[in-house]
């Protein structure tokens, strides 16, 4: 029984120190309403999703505001209409906090490739211009 009992104590003591090590480097999510988060994307072989195939799909897709906050660890979104069908609660481990103003992102219909992948950059205005003589 005393060779159980130490097996027990230093079992106890390595779970204790294995914690406490564990617990420098975890921090509590926490959201607040309105705040813009990104929602993470459950990766399934072979299923294409938001236009990409493999390893190159997306993990988290675009911002999404939260409207309220369920519980300690589930938030309600603001889903768009095309996603209906997705209960619009979700677990704060599926959030990443979007920094930045979400307006300014730019969607991707609006940049033009070719059908080569090359892509041009078109000026918008000229803002200085300066002329040297050599």
């Amino acid at each position: 029984m005393e060779k159980v009992k130490l097996i027990k104590d230093r079992l106890l003591t390595a779970q204790s120190r294995q914690k406490s090590y564990e617990d420098v480097r975890r921090r509590d999510l926490e959201f607040d309403v309105e705040d813009w988060v990104f929602v993470k994307v459950s990766a399934m072989k072979g299923v294409m999703r938001f236009g990409k195939k493999g390893k190159l799909s997306p993990r988290y897709v675009r911002p999404y505001k939260i409207i309220r906050r369920i519980g300690k660890v589930a938030y309600g979104l603001d889903l768009p209409s095309e996603l209906e069908a997705v209960h619009p609660v979700f677990h704060v481990s599926m959030l990443r906090k979007c920094i930045g103003d979400p307006s300014r992102i730019t969607p991707i219909g609006d940049i033009h490739i070719a059908e080569d992948l090359s892509y041009v950059e078109v000026p918008v205005a000229i803002l200085d211009r300066q002329v040297r003589k050599l």
